[in-house]
């Protein structure tokens, strides 16, 4: 039985997103460099270009197996790393990018920024599907309030362990007493 393939993040040489890919897909290595529609000016005309989204990054369906191979690659630099590992993204995350940029052109990449009072839903860890109101942010953690069962709850969360569900809104205070 063959091992289950997972997907992980590559980070690439500067300008080298789409000659990876290439490269990876002529080792038969299953990978994935979101392509972004953008109209570019010339001083002459305008052109629609195909740009990467993300930039110095690509994505790669592999088996633990297969990483010394994709390691050995032209212009790969390392994996993206979380916790010491290669960070595994889920599948359904690289399907709504896919889909996202099927049916939009000219897409910007934002950073995400979590603010004091956005709600948030915890996406990792034990505290995993569990939403609460950021109390205070630092460089790399969170802390969040968990109104559960009636008892304030407070978790300082890794940032990149939550989502934002809900913004306050610009001029409505949330704050308790």
């Amino acid at each position: 039985m063959k091992p289950a393939a997972s997907w992980y993040a590559v980070y690439t040489k500067p300008k080298w997103e789409k000659k990876v890919a290439d490269l990876l897909s002529r080792k038969g290595i299953t990978n994935y460099c979101p392509l972004n529609k953008v109209l570019k000016q010339w001083h002459d005309r305008k052109k629609w270009i195909d740009e990467p989204l993300f930039t110095s990054y690509v994505f790669v369906c592999i088996t633990a197996a297969e990483q010394v191979d994709v390691r050995k690659t032209g212009g790969v630099l390392n994996f993206v790393y979380w916790l010491g590992k290669p960070a595994r993204i889920r599948e359904e995350e690289i399907m709504s990018i896919q889909e996202f940029l099927d049916a939009h052109k000219g897409v910007q990449v934002e950073k995400a920024r979590i603010r004091v009072e956005d709600r948030v839903q915890i996406t990792q860890g034990p505290l995993s599907c569990r939403e609460g109101v950021v109390l205070e942010v630092h460089h790399k953690t969170v802390k969040v309030y968990l109104p559960s069962l009636g008892y304030a709850l407070v978790a300082e969360v890794e940032k990149a362990g939550v989502e934002l569900v809900a913004a306050p809104e610009v001029g409505a205070s949330t704050k308790r007493a």
